[in-house]
C-alpha cells in the first residue's frame, strides 16, 4: 500500500453523523486488512465533525480516557489506534473534530490537536493536492472505489482506484494518486473545484 504523510485532513467541511461513520473505516475493502500491523493506515488522518455527533460520541460508551474535552474511544480501530474526539477553540468558536490517534506514541494526541489547530487558523481557506484526493476518497461509495488488483502491474497492486467517466469510452478504473488537476475537479463537489491550491494545506 502507499504510504501516507501524517497528518492528514481527509474530509473539507463539517461531516454529518452518517458521513462520520461511514468515515470511520473507509478503508474497509483494502485486500490487506487483516494482513500485518494496519495502524499507518488510519493514524493521523483527522475530519472535523458536529457537536451532535461528538456528544453522540461520548454518551455511547464510557471513553477509554477524558482530558477536558478531550476523550478517546475504548474500542481500537487497530493495534493501539483509536477515535480520539477533540473539542477545540479556533477563532472564538468551538469546533468539533475525530481523529484516530496511536496511543502507543505519548505524544500523539496532543500532536495532532495542534497539527488541527494549525491547519484550521490559516487566513486563506485552500485545499492541497493530497486533501483533495482524501476528500475524493472520503466521499466516492464503495461501488466506485477500490484498489488495484492483480490484472494491474505488480508495482501499482493494491493501490486506490476511483471510477471516473470517459464519455463515449464509459467508465474506467484509475489510480487515485495520478488523477489530474481536471479529473480532481470532476470528482470535487462545485464549491470546492476553485479553492485556491496549498503546498502544506
Amino acid at each position: 500500500m502507499t504510504s501516507i504523510a501524517l497528518p492528514r485532513k481527509i474530509f473539507q467541511g463539517v461531516a454529518k453523523r452518517a458521513d462520520m461513520f461511514r468515515m470511520f473505516d473507509r478503508h474497509a475493502k483494502r485486500p490487506d486488512r487483516f494482513e500485518g500491523d494496519q495502524s499507518a493506515v488510519y493514524a493521523g488522518e483527522w475530519f472535523e465533525i458536529d457537536e451532535t455527533s461528538y456528544s453522540t460520541m461520548l454518551d455511547i460508551l464510557p471513553p477509554l480516557w477524558m482530558r477536558g474535552q478531550i476523550f478517546a474511544m475504548r474500542e481500537f480501530m487497530t493495534g493501539s489506534v483509536t477515535s480520539v474526539f477533540y473539542a477545540i477553540r479556533i477563532d472564538e468558536a468551538v469546533r468539533y473534530f475525530h481523529t484516530y490517534c496511536d496511543l502507543s506514541d505519548p505524544n500523539s494526541v496532543e500532536a495532532m490537536r495542534t497539527a488541527i489547530v494549525d491547519r484550521e487558523t490559516r487566513p486563506v481557506r485552500a485545499m492541497s493536492r493530497e486533501e483533495r484526493l482524501e476528500h475524493i476518497w472520503s466521499t466516492t461509495t464503495d461501488d466506485y472505489r477500490g484498489y488495484a488488483g492483480t490484472r494491474w502491474p505488480t508495482p501499482m497492486q493494491g493501490h486506490r482506484t476511483v471510477m471516473l467517466y470517459g464519455g463515449q469510452e464509459g467508465t474506467f478504473l484509475k489510480l487515485l494518486d495520478t488523477l489530474s488537476d481536471d479529473e480532481i475537479a470532476a470528482k470535487l463537489p462545485v464549491h470546492l473545484r476553485h479553492l485556491p491550491s496549498a503546498l502544506a494545506a
